[in-house]
């Protein structure tokens, strides 16, 4: 695990990047199981199926309603991914490495970038430092590289004076809940995304806070 340097530009978007879309399809199935979509559905499909006397329409119709969430999500995410390369990941040198009490890591194995992350004063609770950017290649996990990267920040925050460290994670990424959990990290609240589909579709961040004083 070392300081990030400019040229792992490339290969740190593309490890967020697909990062990301892998929760994709937790997050379908997530909607698919809320009441309002299995509501939205049905009734789609009992009317259509009253009103039109055919099978195949009712059924093409939920085709298309599924087809159209599922790209719902896609643009939910991929605006978030276009956001987040345009700003913090577009010039981490200056985001990171170049301001007081933050930093940015990667982990390389046979010199490539498989794992990363950062932190930095949290903007809602500067008193704390944020974890921020945790990810690890697929064909990397289950070697303990996102343990060392979150040891990596607890040592960084408690060089630095600071009693915590806090991070948000989205519900569906059970696989990051089990890690922060396991790593010592507390579930302190829940809350919902303030965009309006993603409020239709309930879904929701998690914050988690890692005491240090309690650690020592």
């Amino acid at each position: 695990i070392r300081k990030y340097r400019d040229e792992d530009s490339e290969a740190v978007k593309e490890l967020f990047t697909s990062g990301m879309n892998e929760h994709l399809p937790s997050s379908f199935m997530h909607v698919m199981k809320q009441p309002l979509t299995q509501m939205l559905l049905m009734c789609t499909f009992c009317s259509l199926m009253a009103s039109s006397k055919s099978f195949l329409l009712p059924v093409l119709a939920v085709t298309l309603l599924l087809a159209g969430v599922r790209q719902m999500i896609a643009y939910m995410f991929n605006k978030y991914i276009e956001a987040s390369l345009k700003n913090d990941l577009n010039n981490i040198g200056e985001t990171y490495l170049n301001r007081e009490d933050s930093c940015f890591w990667v982990a390389e194995s046979d010199g490539q970038v498989v794992g990363t992350v950062a932190c930095l004063p949290a903007e809602d609770a500067p008193e704390f430092l944020e974890l921020k950017r945790m990810s690890v290649c697929r064909s990397h996990r289950g070697m303990g590289i996102a343990k060392a990267l979150c040891r990596t920040v607890a040592d960084f925050t408690l060089d630095r004076g600071y009693p915590a460290v806090i991070l948000y994670t989205s519900m569906v990424a059970t696989d990051a809940q089990k890690l922060y959990e396991h790593m010592g990290y507390k579930k302190m609240r829940q809350f919902l995304l303030p965009e309006f589909f993603a409020k239709m579709i309930n879904f929701t961040l998690i914050e988690y806070r890692l005491n240090l004083e309690e650690e020592k």
